[in-house]
């Protein structure tokens, strides 16, 4: 199994792309710490971890508390001992074109996609650097690639982790830590008006050569790789998972 004996940090874990990264990375052989808000024991995704035989403990933790974070990598290292990779999925949208934004849209989405990237993304680095290994993946979007209308802070977000990751790769590769980017186009809460409202899903689909929006589940493989031995050699990149939508 590519993730056999590591543990892994997997923010926004209790639904969507996290919960389908989660299950993946848990069938690969890694032991998982799932955080959310709001998730607990009785989340569908912890018994679907539990029955593919892997460990798995739950924390309510807020990303964009640098306290919080620095408590739930202190209880990851004192449950399992290490941790091997982080797969930042914690974000939120407050969607509303620019001259419409308040100041609390703009502050909430900035402090949990970009501020919540980087408090775990620096909590973490320490001992990865001392194990002098481990596995950074963040998610941007084609919104932080591309722009979009009506999210001028979802974009801003999603920029700074598409620039903040490289930064970070290039800090953290003599430490033999690797840091990347997935943007996926998936199905999930975040987008089920994208996804359903024939307003906006025509539009949307007419930007995919595939034709069709990716279920969770089908995100989770590519973090994987990323995350695996096999992929030690690739840091700073950024993997578009959205069906031919976004080409660098």
């Amino acid at each position: 199994m590519l993730l056999q004996g590591k543990v892994a940090i997997v923010t926004g874990a209790r639904q969507g792309i996290g919960e389908g990264v989660a299950l993946s990375m848990a069938r690969a052989g890694a032991d998982l710490m799932l955080v959310s808000r709001s998730i607990s024991q009785n989340d569908s995704v912890v018994q679907a971890i539990v029955d593919t035989g892997r460990r798995v403990e739950v924390m309510q933790v807020d990303v964009s508390s640098r306290e919080q974070v620095r408590q739930m990598v202190e209880r990851t290292l004192s449950v399992f001992g290490r941790v091997d990779i982080l797969f930042n999925n914690a974000g939120i949208s407050k969607p509303a074109m620019l001259w419409k934004m308040t100041e609390d849209q703009w502050d909430q989405v900035i402090n949990v996609n970009l501020k919540g990237t980087f408090n775990c993304m620096q909590a973490v680095a320490k001992t990865m650097m001392e194990q002098k290994s481990g596995a950074i993946i963040n998610i941007t979007s084609s919104a932080g690639l591309l722009g979009t209308v009506g999210q001028v802070n979802y974009t801003a977000a999603k920029g700074g982790v598409y620039a903040l990751t490289k930064s970070a790769a290039k800090e953290l590769a003599r430490y033999g830590v690797t840091v990347n980017t997935v943007a996926p186009m998936a199905e999930t809460e975040m987008t089920k008006t994208i996804a359903t409202d024939p307003k906006f899903r025509d539009k949307y689909l007419e930007r995919i050569p595939m034709g069709r929006f990716a279920q969770p589940d089908e995100i989770g493989p590519a973090v994987v790789f990323l995350a695996s031995d096999g992929a030690r050699y690739i840091t700073g990149q950024t993997l578009c998972i959205d069906g031919g939508m976004v080409m660098l």
